[in-house]
């Protein structure tokens, strides 16, 4: 069962399920209430998770934690 991003906790593994694609990432830090500073576990780029989701929620959209 997925999780909301209301639960997302600094310092912890997830990831995201949308559009078919897998993206696994660790939490650096709280930007905003519901904004966080995100680290991809397979390329090391980082970005904010409002970005990633900038391209809408599709049907498939989930939140795992690791």
């Amino acid at each position: 069962m997925s999780i909301s991003v209301d639960t997302i906790r600094i310092g912890k593994k997830y990831y995201i399920v949308n559009y078919g694609e897998r993206h696994e990432f660790i939490v650096l830090k709280r930007i905003s209430e519901d904004n966080f500073l995100i680290k991809d576990l397979l390329t090391l780029e980082k970005y904010e998770l409002q970005e990633f989701m900038a391209y809408g929620k599709g049907d498939d959209f989930e939140l795992f934690e690791l």
